[in-house]
């Protein structure tokens, strides 16, 4: 990510790695799993021409820090990093800001959404519906395809100790089995991506976020639901052409009426490639993303 700095910024629960480059209005990047910012990094050159373009790493994540969970997983709920999220953009000068996230980073980025909106300017969502319907929606299809939905989402320890015990296996059968080529990540990102996993600590906290999105997570979702509470802000969803959001809800309409039972305006389409599609397909993904946030 040349002529982008690094900074480490206190949100006050821990401290969160970024990256910042570019000028104009500010945009926020966040990641999913099991990346880390670096993610971003054929993408946010390209937004940099027109945006101050942040990429974090989320706390758990990366080289953000992991703080103590508890037995409800409230720590690593999305409310909690949403916080964070809005703490380092406070610290950055920045009060309301455009906003994007892929997968994990996505949940995120909606829940921010939904608990701050005089944040959020316009948000996008790449290959991800609420977390509430799809596991109100979940069936085998997710059980075997998604498998860090139910598989990270076990009590301590055994998930960690899958994680410490073979990283290269999790990341490589990630990164291959959702439809995006092995070219599409290099050598050196998918080892950073590996050593995120190795360290006890950041194993712990991923699957804590796991754990969160099957509990609180859905908590949240549901009495956001049960109160009538909804996206203000423009969004936009992108998703992987021929992969689990094309196929798994036509009977729903797509993903496009799904994200309406929560927004109220709502564009998006599918995008030539698989789920790590900012990786694959950088271009296609940053013009998506470049239209979108500087429509009138």
């Amino acid at each position: 990510m040349h002529g982008f700095e690094s900074l480490e910024i206190d949100a006050g629960e821990t401290r969160i790695f970024v990256r910042r480059g570019g000028s104009g209005p500010p945009l926020l990047l966040l990641h999913g799993f099991p990346q880390t910012h670096l993610m971003w990094r054929s993408v946010a050159p390209r937004l940099a021409h027109d945006f101050t373009t942040v990429c974090a790493d989320l706390r758990g994540y990366g080289r953000s820090g992991c703080p103590v969970s508890s037995a409800d997983h409230a720590p690593y709920a999305k409310r909690a990093m949403a916080r964070d999220m809005v703490r380092v953009m406070e610290q950055l000068g920045f009060t309301r800001f455009a906003l994007a996230g892929h997968d994990r980073g996505g949940r995120v980025a909606y829940r921010l959404a939904l608990d701050h909106p005089d944040r959020v300017q316009r948000l996008a969502v790449l290959d991800i519906l609420p977390t509430e319907t799809v596991w109100a929606r979940a069936d085998a299809r997710l059980a075997l395809g998604y498998w860090p939905w139910s598989l990270l989402a076990q009590p301590a320890p055994l998930p960690e100790s899958l994680l410490a015990a073979a990283p290269e296996a999790m990341v490589d059968n990630a990164l291959g089995a959702w439809g995006s080529p092995a070219d599409a990540f290099p050598q050196d990102v998918r080892a950073a991506y590996v050593n995120a996993l190795r360290d006890p600590a950041h194993a712990h906290a991923i699957c804590e976020e796991y754990r969160a999105a099957a509990t609180i997570d859905r908590a949240h979702d549901q009495a956001d639901l049960a109160a009538g509470r909804r996206i203000r802000c423009p969004l936009l969803a992108l998703w992987s052409s021929g992969g689990a959001l094309d196929n798994w809800y036509a009977d729903a309409g797509g993903p496009l009426a799904l994200w309406r039972a929560w927004a109220d305006e709502v564009q998006g389409h599918a995008i030539e490639a698989g789920h790590f599609f900012p990786e694959e397909a950088p271009d296609l993904t940053a013009e998506a993303l470049r239209r979108f946030f500087l429509a009138p």
